[in-house]
């Protein structure tokens, strides 16, 4: 049985890691751009004993307009910019389905992702938040028992994560 200790951060990628201004789908590295305070809040978690992690649809795949390849691409890229500002990501967990294609467990607003983390690194759901751009981010982490902070789409990621500090400090 796996002792549940640790905190941990889920994040959404597109709209909320980074902008998809003016794209539906990222899945070129120089179409990736972080979002504001992204690389400095992850930091501040990351020193306040967070793991963090990724959670995405990847719908794309599905419907034959990337590949599961083209995804590591960009989340390599992703996780190389980060490792050069000091921050790791624990595990990335996308999902590479589409219900317009086919159905299955992972694609939020189910929690499945973020309950296979939980799992796999023993992570406390009273420590444990979401930050995404969509509903489907908060319906997800509602799902998995954890809390969620909505924020508006690609914008600055240092208010949140100043809401999961400060919930830290008390």
């Amino acid at each position: 049985m796996t002792v549940h200790t640790r905190k941990a951060v889920f994040l959404d990628r597109d709209g909320t890691l980074n902008s998809d201004e003016g794209h539906y789908y990222i899945y070129k590295p120089e179409d990736f751009v972080f979002n504001p305070g992204v690389i400095e809040g992850l930091k501040r978690l990351q020193k306040a004993g967070f793991l963090l992690f990724v959670v995405t649809n990847q719908g794309g795949i599905a419907k034959g307009i990337y590949t599961h390849e083209d995804v590591k691409r960009v989340h390599d890229y992703m996780c190389s910019i980060l490792a050069n500002h000091g921050v790791s990501i624990d595990k990335i967990y996308y999902c590479p389905h589409h219900e317009s294609v086919e159905s299955c467990i992972c694609r939020k607003p189910s929690p499945y992702m973020i309950n296979q983390a939980i799992e796999e690194f023993g992570i406390d759901k009273n420590q444990a938040w979401m930050i995404g751009d969509g509903k489907r981010d908060v319906e997800a982490a509602e799902a998995a028992g954890i809390k969620a902070i909505l924020i508006q789409k690609n914008q600055n990621l240092i208010p949140a994560i100043e809401q999961i500090l400060d919930s830290n400090r008390q």
